[in-house]
């Protein structure tokens, strides 16, 4: 992988710091375990918290992408200042961001199967090699070269040891897994940086470049430091999850694999869900199981219960986050929470539907939005 330059024309001599190759390594792994780990159990979260969840876990490895990258670039010692052009070496950050927020996507809000796995990885790959390269054009005063032999390596390198990290991180989501996808994808950072390096060379520039915003070594190490020690934050904290054992799992047998691949594990004997209501200048409690709905009322609701309603303290908005995930209740109308277990009948009308309570004396009937319908349909089994 040699670099050949013309016969007018002298390659710079160039060598490496170790010390800052190895913070270079160290920060690789750190950010492939914080991006890999903070987004295990998503089927958990609602679609809000696994969206926010994904972008942290692409910040982490675009991040730590990106931060290996000009670590390993500031290691390098070339006999001539050199600079960085600002808009390139910020189009590389977020193309690096935006390809690892797509692979996570392809994993988490697609069906989890051998294709995605393989798509998921080729595109994470993608953005390893289009980061390094993108970063190398910015660098100003003198003109990176390299061997075609070099850029084929890097890419075929990363391209496959994406995949490999997709599939060792994604095929079961234990925490062995993560670790070992954590090691792939550290490594294939580093190992697709290097290769690419070994076939390139540097040729200083007769002139001086045109006038563009530009960052010298000084004000890059400012920024990568800054960056690394986000990532080292994040990796401590995310660390700390990842090694805190769940109270129902600290007395499994030595040696059993407590952990699911993505999905929430029930509760041997859950307790039954009850909801709070005011009878009497008393806070009583009933069985989920006894509402059949739940009405909006300011910043209160009215619970509905066979021939009685009763004033129950949550929102409606607390109510949904309280009840949809944990049991069979489905908000019809932004004003209306029922139970799918008491809905009687329900009627489609022309702009919107209906659904009936026969049993409930304190109500027979409960408008349904015409955009929560299908879902509604779906849920009652029709």
């Amino acid at each position: 992988m040699s670099v050949r330059a013309r016969k007018d024309e002298e390659l710079l001599d160039y060598s490496y710091n170790s010390g800052l190759v190895l913070a270079s390594i160290a920060l690789s792994m750190m950010a492939a375990f914080t991006g890999l780990s903070v987004t295990r159990g998503l089927s958990r979260l609602s679609v809000g918290q696994r969206q926010t969840r994904i972008v942290m876990g692409a910040v982490a490895l675009g991040g730590g992408i990106w931060s290996m990258h000009f670590i390993a670039m500031l290691a390098v010692r070339l006999p001539i200042a050199v600079a960085y052009d600002v808009l390139a070496t910020i189009a590389s950050l977020l193309i690096a961001i935006l390809l690892a927020g797509v692979a996570l996507l392809l994993m988490h809000f697609t069906k989890r199967n051998l294709s995605h796995i393989f798509l998921s990885g080729t595109v994470l790959g993608a953005g390893i090699v289009a980061m390094h390269y993108l970063g190398m054009s910015g660098i100003e005063f003198c003109r990176p070269v390299y061997a075609p032999s070099s850029i084929f390596a890097a890419g075929l390198a990363a391209l496959a040891m994406g995949v490999a990290a997709i599939w060792a991180s994604y095929g079961r989501r234990t925490r062995a897994n993560i670790l070992i996808g954590t090691l792939i994808f550290g490594s294939s950072v580093v190992i697709v940086h290097f290769t690419a390096m070994a076939g390139t060379g540097f040729l200083a520039l007769a002139t001086s470049p045109a006038f563009t915003p530009a960052l010298d070594n000084n004000q890059l190490a400012l920024i990568v430091m800054v960056s690394a020690f986000v990532i080292c934050g994040a990796f401590l904290l995310s660390g700390a999850t990842f090694l805190a054992v769940p109270a129902e799992n600290q007395t499994a047998p030595a040696g059993a694999d407590s952990e699911e691949p993505d999905m929430p594990e029930p509760s041997p004997e859950p307790a039954p869900l009850r909801i709070p209501v005011e009878r009497g200048g008393q806070t009583q409690f009933l069985p989920a199981a006894e509402v059949s709905a739940l009405r909006a009322e300011g910043h209160y609701t009215i619970a509905y219960s066979g021939k009685d309603k009763f004033f129950c303290p949550w929102s409606i908005s607390e109510a949904e986050r309280r009840l949809v995930a944990a049991g069979p209740f489905f908000r019809v109308h932004r004003s209306y929470l029922v139970n799918i277990a008491r809905v009687t009948g329900f009627e489609r009308r022309r702009d919107s539907g209906i659904c009936l309570f026969e049993g409930t004396a304190s109500l027979d009937r409960v408008p349904v939005s015409r955009n929560r319908i299908p879902a509604l349909r779906d849920a009652l089994g029709l």
